[in-house]
Formats: C-alpha cells, structure tokens, sequence
C-alpha cells in the first residue's frame, strides 16, 4: 500500500526553466517503484499538454513531467546499522585482540617442550656472561651447559649463598624476549593507515630494542643479587631483591614497556591520522579470502605441513627415548619412587609431549595459510575476481548422432528453401 502525496504550488516557478515556458500547475509524491528501504517516489510536474515538446507519450498523457527523488520512508531510522555492519564494524576494532589471542596460543603450542628457541637462549646467555664480566670484573659470571646447551649462568662471589659462593641461573624460552618480540610485533602489523613495507621495517627495529632491553634485564641482575648479599652475606634470603625484580619485570613491567613503546612509535609516525582515514575510507586496503587455485609451491607446503603431523605422532609413538621414559614414569607412579631419574623421565615425557604439539601447531599454521589469500585492490580499487573460464570451440561436433544424412544437393536446396 502507498499514499499519493499532493503539493500544491512547488516546483521552480521561473518560465525559463520549464519545458515549453509553461508554470507548473500542481506537483506530486508518485511511487514509482520499492527499494531496499521503502518505495521510491518521483517528483512529478502537471503541466498543460497541448504545449510541451519532446516528453514521454505516458507522461504527456497523465499530464504529468516528472524526475526520480529516491524517499526513505521505511521505520528504520537513521544511523541504524544492519547487523551485517555490525559484524563488520566489529571485525574492523576486533582483529587486534583477536590476532593477539591467536599468536597467544601459537607461541604456548610452539613452546611446550623445553628450550625451543635454543638459538636465541645461547646467544643471551653467551652475551650476558661476556657483558657480567666485562662490567662487575673478569670470573664474575661462568657459562655452562643446561639440558645440553649452553644457557647457563653462574654468579660468583664469596657474599652468595651455598657451598660454592654461586647463583645458578639460565637463560629458558621465556627469557629469550621473542614472547614479548611477537606481542609487539602484532600490535605493529594490525595498526592500519601505514604501508606493509613500513611496518614491516618497523618491527625489524623495535625486536631489536626488545633484544636489548632484554639483555639489559639479565645483566641488572647481578648488581640486584649482590647488593642484598652484601647486606646479608650467606644467606638465602638476600637473593630476595632479584627474586622480586624478576616477577615484577616478568608479570606486568615488559608489558607497561612494550605499550609505551607501541604508543611512542604510533604517535611519532602519524599513526591517529592514519587509521583516521583508513576507519574513514569506503573501502578495505586488504580482506581475507580462500583461495580457489593451489600451485606447486602451496602443494609442497601442504605436503611439509602433512609430514611435520607425521614426525609429531611419530615422536611419542616411535621414539625409543619417549617409550623408555615413559615406561620409566610409570614404573615409578606405580612405585610411589621419587628420584631423579624419575624426575629425568618426567622432564623426557613432557618434552616428547611438548615437541608433539609444537609440530602440530608449526603444521596446523602451514596448512591453514594455504587455504586463504590476502587480496588488496588494485590501482582503480578494483578487486581481483575469478578468471573466467576460456571460451568453448564453436566448431560443430563430429559425433554420429549430429551428423546429417541425405545428399548435398537435397539438403542445400532444403536451406533455401
């Protein structure tokens, strides 16, 4: 249902603007058609017939000259969003933290075993013991192996606790600064209104200040640990201060840095005016999209990602390091045994465990990104659309069902006819 809206009197009243020099008599609201958000009404002109040039024969015989003004006249007011643009909005202010809990839970899968980023941890640990000596004096810091690699750290000096005046520490997963390399590097590569190329430099620098000011952490803790056993010579209780320094750099203080960094960095390189315009803009830099066509390449990593599933199974399954430390766990579960070598076969178990699933995670990564493409417009904000397929050969078919019978002659004379 529709009403017809009468307006007496509008229109332009200037002859010069009329079609034939006529003054419109009356105008009128004519639904024309419906819309997405309700009817679209035409603003129509009633002018004397007789007199009017080159019109529409339809319009000229209702008397009526009109032009299109698209009217929402729906109950949805304005501003409403669909819940589609919700979703979408949401999306847009959601992909950050959604992209840190995904890295979040990547990093735990990828760190499950011990001494995963062994590179990373026995480069700290040989600079730490280099950087100790050189500032607080030559047997300061010794450098040893843990778990078969040299991470290490023994302090030196005759105010520390224990039988040998040391401080045994190393240098573990969590203390390599690549956690807090990847929360910072994330916050980078989300931030919008900034090129790929630029962000991508960025993070180059700032994992190398986080290397740094991880080093630095690791270095303070000599200086902490001596000042307190000086003070309380021989007592465990005088590592305290460096016990305290490392939970409240560890819980919360990295985080408050990497922030501030994130922020110095955003707003130094005009980052507010740049997501301004990207929030602003009416269409995406880049979207997400499944890819339809796998090359070479995406099959050889399908295939890398199907073997590294092969190898995580295969680690607890096959491993005869894995099944004797297992069957040594359950010997002594079912002994009650507490001993070392108990404790070796826990640590063996777990780590074959924490290998298992940092393998599948490094696959479940691999073959996931095969499965999707980023997509970016091009010049013209044009997206990239499917190729159509080649088209298909005019030329008649050969089979024996199509083939005509009869002479030449009756069948030419038969088209002519």
């Amino acid at each position: 249902m529709f009403a017809l809206f009468w307006q007496p009197e509008l229109g332009n009243k200037n002859p010069e603007h009329q079609a034939g020099a006529l003054h419109p008599e009356d105008s009128i609201l004519w639904p024309l058609s419906y819309g997405r958000r309700g009817p679209i009404l035409t603003h129509c002109l009633k002018f004397k017939t007789s007199n009017i040039l080159h019109r529409p024969q339809h319009l000229i015989q209702q008397g009526l000259i009109c032009r299109f003004m698209p009217t929402q006249t729906g109950t949805r007011p304005d501003g409403d969003m669909s819940w589609k643009e919700v979703g979408e909005l949401g999306l847009r202010y959601g992909r950050i933290p959604l992209a840190l809990i995904c890295m979040e839970a990547f990093y735990w899968f990828l760190t499950l075993p011990s001494d995963t980023l062994a590179p990373i941890q026995v480069t700290e640990a040989w600079l730490w013991n280099e950087i100790t000596n050189l500032l607080y004096g030559e047997g300061s810091a010794v450098i040893s192996h843990h778990n078969g690699w040299l991470t290490r750290i023994d302090f030196v000096h005759p105010s520390f606790p224990g039988p040998h005046d040391t401080v045994g520490l190393y240098v573990s997963d969590e203390c390599a600064g690549v956690h807090e390399m990847i929360f910072l590097s994330t916050l980078i590569m989300m931030t919008d209104g900034m090129s790929q190329r630029f962000k991508i430099k960025s993070v180059a620098v700032m994992c190398g200040i986080v290397y740094v000011l991880n080093l630095m952490r690791l270095v303070a803790f000599y200086p902490i640990a001596l000042e307190g056993c000086l003070a309380n010579p021989d007592q465990q209780a005088c590592l305290s201060n460096m016990w305290t320094f490392h939970e409240v750099v560890y819980q919360w203080g990295f985080l408050t840095v990497l922030t501030l960094m994130w922020m110095a960095w955003f707003f130094k390189f005009n980052g507010a005016s740049g997501t301004i315009k990207a929030s602003q803009a009416t269409k995406e830099s880049w979207r997400i999209a499944r890819r339809k066509n796998l090359e070479p390449k995406h099959w050889t990593v399908l295939a890398v990602g199907v073997l590294f599933v092969i190898l995580a199974l295969s680690n607890i399954t096959t491993n005869e390091e894995a099944i004797q430390a297992k069957e040594t766990l359950d010997m002594c579960e079912f002994a009650s045994l507490i001993s070392s070598d108990c404790g070796s076969a826990q640590q063996r178990w777990d780590d074959a465990i924490g290998y298992a699933w940092s393998l599948s995670a490094i696959s479940l990564v691999m073959i996931g990104s095969i499965g999707i493409v980023i997509e970016r417009p091009d010049e013209f904000g044009n997206w990239p659309e499917k190729k159509e397929d080649e088209a298909q050969d005019d030329d008649e078919p050969k089979s024996h069902h199509n083939k005509k019978t009869g002479s030449w002659k009756k069948r030419n004379s038969s088209e002519e006819e």
